[in-house]
């Protein structure tokens, strides 16, 4: 069920955190990140996304990308601004609109050619002259989409054409499968890339949730209107988990790529775990560690599904409502921890699944 990579934070990263702690790495950070990380995360984004942030005005470390997320909403909204959020997506953005005075409303999504999609119609249709944010998560959790470039670029003139913020979740972005790649929203036009906020961590890429580490980045306006949120919150993370954080970002990629290896052969496992069960197909993701089955065919509500597979067959998923009422009719199956435990889960969902479907409703 979890999203909880049971893979171990590569030694070379442990290490610098090791050095940093016995170097006397204990004192205050600088509020807006450690210099030596903000330029390691300026060298990343140039990297990997074709961007370019100034190390010393356009990027801010924070404590995980959760921190980024508020800070960033905490800074741009207003009370009684709507944020326009895709529905289904991840549960825990909406606690922090909230918190900021925001109020949702969702854009619906649909399942076209096996994957979640989103329209301009949707977009058009759920906003309102009170918009102030859309969030965008690509890879997109739960649903495993990895949105292309010309999705990517009908989002873009929407936001332009309403004038909204965007809010970019970037967390997945080294988790792609097949043919899917990460495309960032703020390199796909300049008008976009002064209204985004790119939101990011290193939990997924480094195996890094406990570490508590990430950063935003976007123009020098919004990144000062963040900082001004962050320099009266969290301080940002301690010197010597940013000193760890910088040896992943400049050292020797492999570890993520022999990762993402890993990711891949368990995405299979659950593809072929799966398949044949009558009235039950998954949906490949294209990225993240998350497996959407739909199982409208079964003829039951995926929460009361859930629920039969967890009283009856000892397995636990999450129901695709859980995210939005357009997740209704999918079952969410996380692939992040694999071996034994993953295979016996496969093996009990599937029974579970295939018996169910064989009763029926009844």
């Amino acid at each position: 069920m979890r999203g909880e990579p049971d893979l171990a934070t590569p030694e070379h990263i442990v290490e610098a955190c090791t050095r940093a702690l016995k170097s006397g790495r204990t004192s205050y950070p600088d509020n807006r990140g450690e210099l030596a990380f903000r330029e390691a995360v300026s060298e990343k984004l140039r990297r990997d996304n074709g961007l370019h942030y100034h190390p010393g005005t356009e990027i801010l470390a924070t404590t995980g990308a959760t921190f980024g997320i508020y800070a960033a909403l905490a800074a741009v909204l207003n009370e009684g601004d709507e944020v326009l959020l895709p529905d289904p997506i991840y549960d825990a953005y909406q606690s922090p609109v909230r918190l900021c005075g925001g109020r949702i409303r969702s854009v619906t999504s649909k399942i076209e050619g096996q994957r979640f999609v989103i329209t301009e119609d949707a977009l058009d249709a759920a906003w309102s002259p009170a918009a102030r944010v859309l969030i965008l998560n690509t890879p997109w959790n739960p649903v495993g989409t990895v949105l292309a470039r010309a999705e990517i670029e009908v989002i873009a003139r929407f936001c332009e054409r309403r004038n909204l913020i965007l809010l970019s979740d970037e967390i997945y972005e080294a988790i792609t499968y097949e043919s899917a790649r990460h495309v960032s929203p703020p390199a796909v036009s300049h008008e976009l890339r002064e209204r985004t906020v790119l939101v990011n961590s290193l939990s997924k890429t480094y195996a890094m949730t406990g570490w508590r580490v990430g950063y935003c980045a976007g123009p020098e306006h919004l990144i000062q209107a963040i900082y001004m949120v962050l320099a009266q919150s969290s301080r940002g993370p301690a010197t010597f988990i940013q000193d760890a954080a910088t040896e992943a970002l400049v050292a020797s990629q492999k570890c993520v790529a022999d990762m993402r290896a890993e990711y891949t052969k368990r995405r299979e496992q659950v593809i072929a775990a799966l398949a044949g069960i009558p009235g039950v197909a998954v949906l490949p993701p294209e990225g993240g560690f998350f497996a959407m089955v739909d199982v409208r065919g079964v003829g039951l509500p995926s929460n009361e599904l859930r629920m039969r597979l967890m009283r009856e067959h000892d397995v636990v998923v999450v129901h695709g409502a859980a995210y939005g009422p357009a997740g209704e009719g999918t079952l969410r199956v996380s692939f992040a921890s694999g071996g034994a435990k993953l295979a016996a889960g496969l093996a009990a969902l599937r029974e579970g699944l295939a018996q169910i479907a064989e009763r029926g409703v009844a």
